[in-house]
């Protein structure tokens, strides 16, 4: 058995002291446990173990005992989180000394990287020793190849009791492909932005075709430079092609090299080399895109051919620009977002007739503005509408521009009319998971909570790893009360973003639904420490106050915020805390006064059962017709 704690490394490389304090825990949980099922610890590798065992069913049993205790351990209020994988396999082994050596325990260490953080997978050896001796449910993967294996291993994930089954997969779809980060093999490694701009750009164009589903660069982009196989890769984005390759420039040559893989096979269904000028390194990805939809047998439409050929590109010190905009908006970090809105304006400013600058500009300033509260409302709401327009004028068949514009009309309360610019935005480029989560998000908004799940599935599908959207699902299912699916999404979504400020919101959320008062105070006081100061941190402990019984105290905390200029006051979260102390009169004051700032967040309103008083109330109906959502609203 083999076990490895997830994030080790991002978590010392953010705080070492705390990353050592939980690994040395880790060590302390597990210990006890091998014994418990008489393993023999072969040796530490400082975040992980190798484990001996004389009976496979003991190994599982024990690698079970372990995730049930870190569960238990990890609902704990105030403590970070532990995650490990654990893998096992059957066979024999050569001692020598201390150690063990062989191909089981190589088999063993490849096993290891396929389960889910919190997760046990087995081999088929060990699967046909257990099958009918433990309580949990056995799920077969796709056949797996491991890195020195010839031939594909049954691998098996053994189902944990709050996990929520996975949806088999399906080929008959349109084919799923991961672009990974093409490596910059150039003598010079600020020639790095070549091969991202390639990446990106194949990216973008293959994204556009209707039998492709192509994964985010938000997901891929922590593959760059991994040591993972590619059937690790295809497992954990759940692809079944791979396109990976490298750039070389010398002077103003460039040498690109490209490959399809199979996950399944690892064999290469494609590969090429294209000596090019530098001048068309934007071009040479519709050569490699065309190329690949070849490889693949996908059938291009007149219009996807259109697209492949005739394409306008920015100056390339501008596109580069745009790049890093889009790369910082990942994280959703107050200061990596203000380093993309600087992006985005020198990109434009280095060309200002680069569509996709404009676009991305539009969408930082509303997140920076809405989440931060950069700039006074007016200014960022106006410069975002005009960049959207701006983006579209220049190129009305860019994707990213529609979505765009479809934000901006959606916090402007037209709903019909941003709908429309998100399917527009999704028949250009399928696979663009920001307009998809975006359309998730709206659907929400407009109480069609099963319609925006689908789209947050999608969103998923398209772009693993984000977090912003793996949010607003956990969100979504909580005010559904499916909080199992709940659970498991939140943990998905602390693993991504190494449990900072959405998973700690969350845990908040969640608590309130769960009526944990103690675990909601300390996920308040860690999010205040996340970001101190903020009015809705302050206003947050109202909340608390009222729902622990003390509304003297509550309104107490209040009086403050609610004094706070319009533009930085919390109207929903004031309405929350008037709404636990059973003040509806207040409550639909705060309501009211967040329609007409724009700032109304009706999705928990119209779908959490908490607030189904507040919906029978005909004041509820009068604020939706304000906010202009009184043709759905919710019963």
């Amino acid at each position: 058995m083999f076990t490895d704690m997830v994030g080790s490394t991002a978590a010392a490389q953010a705080n070492e002291a705390l990353a050592l304090q939980l690994r040395d825990e880790q060590a302390g949980l597990v210990r006890p446990l091998f014994v418990a099922h008489q393993g023999r610890e072969i040796k530490s590798m400082g975040d992980g173990f190798l484990v001996e065992f004389d009976s496979a069913l003991r190994a599982v049993q024990c690698a079970i005992d372990i995730q049930h205790q870190l569960r238990e351990r990890n609902s704990r209020p105030g403590v970070a989180p532990i995650q490990l994988r654990v893998g096992v396999h059957l066979g024999d082994v050569e001692e020598r000394e201390s150690d063990i050596f062989g191909d089981a325990v190589n088999i063993a260490s490849r096993i290891e990287p396929l389960a889910v953080p919190g997760g046990v997978c087995i081999s088929g050896e060990v699967f046909s020793q257990v099958r009918n001796k433990i309580s949990n449910r056995l799920e077969k993967l796709p056949p797996t190849v491991l890195k020195g294996v010839q031939t594909p291993m049954d691998i098996y994930r053994v189902a944990l009791p709050w996990e929520v089954p996975d949806v088999p997969s399906t080929r008959s779809g349109p084919r799923r492909l991961a672009v990974l980060p093409f490596a910059n093999i150039s003598p010079d490694p600020k020639d790095e932005y070549f091969a991202d701009g390639l990446t990106e750009e194949i990216i973008t164009v293959l994204s556009q075709l209707r039998e492709l589903r192509v994964i985010a660069r938000t997901s891929v982009a922590r593959y760059k430079s991994t040591a993972k196989s590619v059937a690790e890769i295809g497992a954990e984005l759940g692809v079944d092609v791979v396109l990976e390759g490298s750039v070389r420039k010398a002077g103003d040559e460039l040498r690109i090299t490209a490959q399809l893989i199979d996950v399944d096979t690892q064999e290469h269904a494609w590969a090429n080399t294209y000596d090019r000028k530098l001048e068309r390194v934007f071009a040479v990805q519709a050569e490699i895109a065309k190329q690949v939809t070849e490889a693949l047998k996908v059938e291009l439409g007149a219009t996807e051919t259109a697209r492949l050929t005739h394409r306008t590109f920015p100056r390339p010190e501008s596109y580069l620009e745009y790049l890093q905009g889009r790369t910082s908006m990942h994280s959703m970090a107050e200061a990596d977002l203000r380093a993309a809105k600087d992006h985005f304006e020198r990109a434009i400013t280095l060309d200002d007739h680069n569509a996709a600058a404009y676009a991305g500009l539009a969408d930082v300033l509303r997140l920076l503005g809405g989440i931060y509260h950069h700039l006074p409302r007016p200014e960022w709401e106006a410069t975002s509408r005009k960049s959207a327009a701006r983006a579209i004028e220049l190129d009305p068949d860019l994707a990213e521009a529609h979505s765009s514009l479809a934000w901006v009309l959606w916090d402007d309360y037209e709903f019909a009319a941003s709908e429309e610019e998100l399917k527009r935005a999704l028949s250009l480029n399928p696979s663009l998971a920001w307009a998809r989560g975006l359309y998730g998000s709206l659907l929400a908004d407009e109480a069609r909570p099963e319609e925006a799940l689908r789209e947050f599935d999608l969103t998923e599908q398209l772009d693993p790893l984000s977090t912003l959207f793996l949010s607003e699902k956990f969100n979504l299912l909580v005010g559904l009360r499916r909080l199992d699916e709940a659970r498991a999404t939140l943990e998905k979504l602390g693993w991504v973003e190494n449990f900072g400020l959405l998973y700690h919101n969350g845990w908040a959320t969640l608590s309130i639904t769960t009526g944990d008062k103690e675990r909601f105070r300390t996920e308040l006081d860690r999010l205040n420490q996340l970001l101190p100061g903020r009015p809705d941190g302050a206003t947050a402990y109202a909340i608390h106050a009222a729902w622990t019984g003390d509304p003297e105290r509550a309104k107490e905390l209040l009086r403050p915020i609610e004094a706070l200029p319009a533009a930085d006051r919390p109207y929903t979260s004031i309405a929350v805390a008037y709404g636990m102390m059973g003040d509806l009169d207040a409550c639909f004051r705060s309501l009211d006064l967040a329609v007409e700032a724009k700032r109304f967040s009706p999705r928990q309103w119209r779908i959490d059962p908490f607030w189904a008083n507040l919906r029978s109330d005909p004041r509820f109906q009068v604020l939706l017709k304000k906010a202009n959502l009184d043709r759905q609203a919710s019963t």
